[in-house]
């Protein structure tokens, strides 16, 4: 049941309003009716409000407070270039930032176009966003002219790498034939950036590679380390009797090769006149080890000690220390990436986990 209203607080609450709801057309009429008129090329005549108009819109304030020839003239902004729906759809942003997805749709080029010239940053990023979904083979070399003209780079951006990706289908539309003959500086840039995006692939493959390579070269060493201390399936210490029954290690695929790696590093002959690849290629993964070994007296693995000494006693050559040192830095950063993901992989693994034993117990479905 409401309760009754108390007069005092109606009275207070129109006093409050009072500056507000004592406002009548027929003392206040600009503040109600349309001050000025947008004409569209098709002789169309949009009523809007100037105030509204300005504080959208800082070139349509400039143009609404230019001076007048006769003050009891009516003011009229001219809209031409662009079909009367697309400015029917501006105007309409201006008002409530919104437009539709049909207007999107009919008119985004032309809305892209009218937020630059006006200075709409707010109508410009949703159009760059618009039009980058509905690019296609056949619309995007038009769409990077405007992107272009109407300085709008995340758009420009999307257009150049789908030019690029689909160069060939894009050679054979009408607008690279028009784009060639009328803009032969987009067609270098277009060229250019294509130039570039094969070089920084290139060179992302590169990198790919070479971070595989140290990170089977970090796996090694953990392999090495493991089977000196451990020993797996074929080959262990010394001093550790071998089990009957031993399963396969987690990275069994390297160890079992450096396992192979050591049984032929330990019977070659070839090994004391260093004319054996296998051999050497055995002696650099020692060397590596004991760079980046950190407690070589109490390390396990062969000669790790010895070339710790020799590093200190016997310094290489400039050039050849240089590259080795930067070999090391390499697979130890590359040992920490592989370390921190593991153990991001794990905690996100408990987590799933948790949450399917724990997460939803308290609740009945």
């Amino acid at each position: 049941m409401e309760e009754p209203h108390n007069a005092n607080t109606i009275s207070g609450n129109l006093d409050v309003l009072s500056p507000i709801t004592t406002v009548t057309k027929e003392n206040a009429p600009a503040f109600y009716e349309p001050d000025v008129q947008i004409l569209t090329s098709g002789g169309l005549r949009i009523p809007a409000h100037a105030g509204i108009l300005g504080s959208a819109s800082p070139v349509l304030e400039h143009i609404i407070d230019r001076p007048r020839k006769h003050r009891s003239s009516e003011r009229v902004i001219p809209i031409l270039g662009v079909p009367c729906g697309a400015v029917s759809a501006f105007v309409g942003f201006l008002y409530t930032s919104r437009f539709t997805e049909d207007q999107m749709e009919k008119f985004g080029i032309h809305l892209l176009a009218l937020s630059h010239v006006y200075s709409v940053p707010q109508l410009k990023q949703r159009c760059s966003k618009g039009l980058g979904e509905r690019l296609t083979i056949e619309n995007v070399v038009d769409v990077l002219q405007l992107a272009r003209l109407c300085d709008a780079p995340d758009l420009y951006l999307k257009c150049m790498k789908l030019v690029s990706s689909r160069f060939k289908a894009v050679e054979n539309t009408e607008g690279w034939k028009f784009l060639q003959e009328h803009d032969p500086w987009l067609e270098l840039e277009i060229l250019q950036f294509m130039d570039e995006d094969e070089s920084r692939r290139k060179r992302t493959r590169r990198h790919r590679l070479e971070q595989s390579l140290y990170l089977q070269l970090s796996e090694a060493m953990d392999c090495l380390e493991h089977i000196c201390t451990e020993g797996c399936t074929s080959v262990g210490p010394h001093d550790v009797e071998p089990q009957k029954i031993k399963g396969p290690c987690s990275k069994f695929t390297t160890c079992q090769g450096l396992q192979l790696l050591i049984r032929h590093f330990a019977t070659c002959k070839k090994r004391v006149n260093g004319g054996c690849s296998r051999c050497k290629r055995m002696w650099q993964l020692l060397r590596l080890h004991s760079s980046i070994c950190e407690k070589p007296d109490s390390c396990r693995v062969p000669l790790c000690r010895q070339f710790k000494l020799k590093a200190t006693q016997q310094p290489e050559k400039k050039g050849d220390d240089d590259r080795w040192r930067l070999l090391v830095k390499k697979v130890v950063s590359a040992k920490t990436i592989s370390s921190l993901a593991q153990h991001k992989r794990k905690r996100m693994e408990e987590s799933r986990r948790t949450m399917a034993d724990f997460g939803f117990r308290n609740f009945t479905l």
